[in-house]
């Protein structure tokens, strides 16, 4: 057994524990016997938590006994890795030509985790402290294979995150506001959001009379562009289909008359339906 595994283990631990509190249908998914291919979402998610993203060759596995694995998932195994670094995708901490870690890996009826044995892997991880031989994944799964496709997908994702006009996160809808038109059928939606850093976001829905609702976000100051809402796999897409709430606040609502009222609850559901699921196989948020 490596002499650094404890650490390592205690790090990883962190992490796993915290994870004990995703809901039960992500632990079921986490815990079936193959490696799960993460979503759009998924990416997205373990990029921004990273400070490290690595593209790594596996060069050596060893199972970490279950009794010193807390919060392993059943159907799961730890297993401490080395390996060597291939290429570096994002983060600004040193990293050398190898590295240790932990992962959690699903298990065969045999008890075997999948080959993984010189194959590149995609790590979403942060330094340890002290430790630069070391990194601890941001999540116990966070480890996907790689290929040109995935690596492609993942800049893609990163180098929109680092854009000086990025989409700030969603924490919420702070007011919405229908107001009829002069015609009858005409009016405007809007849905104006809450978000972590207090930059402006909001959503516009328009009525036409004999036209069907067209609807756009803006992420900044500008108006939005109706008609054009985000295209799924997009980091506009990611803000508003991981994160905007099946049910805003009651209190959100301030439209004029329960007609009013009404449209306005009527077209947040319209937009969420357009967004279509978030779907995760990797759980969080």
């Amino acid at each position: 057994m490596p002499a650094n595994l404890p650490r390592l283990v205690l790090n990883l631990a962190c992490v796993a524990l915290a994870a004990q509190v995703l809901p039960a249908a992500a632990q079921a998914q986490a815990s079936a016997p193959a490696l799960r291919e993460a979503t759009f979402a998924d990416l997205a998610m373990l990029s921004e938590s990273s400070g490290i993203v690595v593209r790594a060759t596996v060069r050596k596995m060893a199972r970490v006994e279950d009794e010193r694995a807390p919060g392993l998932t059943p159907g799961m195994g730890r297993f401490y890795v080395t390996a060597e670094t291939r290429a570096l995708l994002t983060g600004s901490a040193p990293i050398g030509e190898s590295f240790a870690y932990l992962v959690d890996l699903p298990l065969d009826a045999r008890g075997k985790p999948p080959a993984l044995k010189k194959v590149d892997v995609l790590l979403f991880a942060r330094p340890v402290a002290g430790r630069p031989g070391e990194l601890q994944l941001v999540m116990p799964t966070a480890q996907q294979l790689w290929s040109e496709p995935a690596e492609a997908r993942l800049r893609g994702i990163l180098k929109a995150l680092v854009s000086p006009d990025a989409p700030a996160r969603i924490t919420g809808v702070r007011e919405m506001l229908f107001v009829p038109g002069n015609l009858a059928g005409q009016g405007e939606t809007q849905i104006f959001l809450n978000t972590h850093n207090g930059s402006a976001a909001s959503i516009t829905v328009v009525h036409n009379p004999g036209a069907a609702p067209a609807w756009g976000v803006s992420f900044s100051e500008l108006v939005a562009n109706i008609g054009h809402p985000p295209q799924p796999e997009t980091l506009e897409w990611y803000r508003l289909a991981c994160f905007l709430p099946a049910n805003p606040p009651a209190r959100a609502n301030v439209s004029e008359g329960m007609d009013a009222m009404r449209q306005a609850a009527a077209d947040y559901r319209m937009v969420l339906n357009q967004l279509g699921p978030c779907t995760r196989n990797l759980g969080g948020r």
